[in-house]
């Protein structure tokens, strides 16, 4: 995808998981990026030298996506590094799973002070320092689609999330800018698998129409074509990545 070398991508929550390949695959394109982490620099900085190593370049920048300040700094980092940001991909987001009733308000309002509003945060900085014909993609979750017990603050955020990219896709239109939403299923990383034994793990699989979970390269593939040039007729829709799972 000729159309994404030089540039400039902040992948957040790209120290581990599907973020990190998503960051190393975009670096691949020919892509500056910025690997954003919250508190695992050894994470992000393994993910910034296997880059670099291959020819590529990024730089990896703390900073937490639910306050304002730290959103507007990773904004600036970028600019001050590449002279100016491309693409947002919206990647980070905690889960809690719990029933609603054993969900306490501080769970409640952890995970929508990542999902939610690091999210609106980011989106708000990218209204006006995101370059002419830029792309955002946020990250949603199929389970949104589903009625899955222990899941439902973090399908509420989600949720939130998608409406969110549809109504900053027609605020944003104008510049050229398009905002998407994806929606993995089960995905094959260390979050996912943590805590799950493989009758579990096979149990989704086998709900997925394809037979089986997702590997992270199935999710960044989709990514990098709505970063791309290719998808420039795409904004303001979610998309399910997750081989028929829902």
């Amino acid at each position: 995808m000729s159309s994404l070398t030089g540039k400039v991508v902040i992948v957040t929550g790209s120290s581990r998981g599907i973020g990190s390949v998503i960051a190393k695959d975009l670096a691949a394109q020919g892509c500056n990026v910025i690997i954003n982490y919250a508190g695992n620099e050894a994470a992000a900085n393994s993910v910034v030298s296997e880059i670099t190593q291959a020819g590529g370049a990024a730089i990896s920048v703390k900073a937490n996506i639910g306050n304002a300040e730290e959103v507007k700094a990773l904004f600036d980092s970028a600019i001050a590094e590449y002279g100016k940001v491309d693409i947002l991909i919206n990647n980070a987001g905690i889960n809690v799973y719990k029933l609603v009733k054993d969900t306490t308000e501080e769970d409640f309002d952890r995970i929508f002070q990542i999902n939610v509003k690091g999210v609106f945060l980011a989106l708000r900085e990218a209204a006006t320092r995101l370059e002419e014909n830029g792309r955002i993609i946020n990250f949603s979750t199929s389970v949104t689609r589903l009625m899955m017990p222990t899941y439902g603050t973090y399908s509420a955020t989600k949720a939130a999330v998608e409406q969110l990219t549809r109504v900053f896709a027609k605020e944003i239109g104008s510049r050229g800018i398009t905002v998407n939403s994806i929606s993995p299923g089960p995905t094959n990383t260390e979050l996912f698998l943590e805590g799950k034994s493989e009758e579990t793990i096979q149990r989704l699989a086998s709900t997925a129409a394809l037979g089986r979970i997702g590997e992270p390269e199935d999710i960044s593939r989709v990514v990098l074509f709505l970063a791309s040039d290719s998808a420039a007729w795409i904004t303001g829709q979610n998309i399910g990545v997750n081989g028929g799972f829902a």
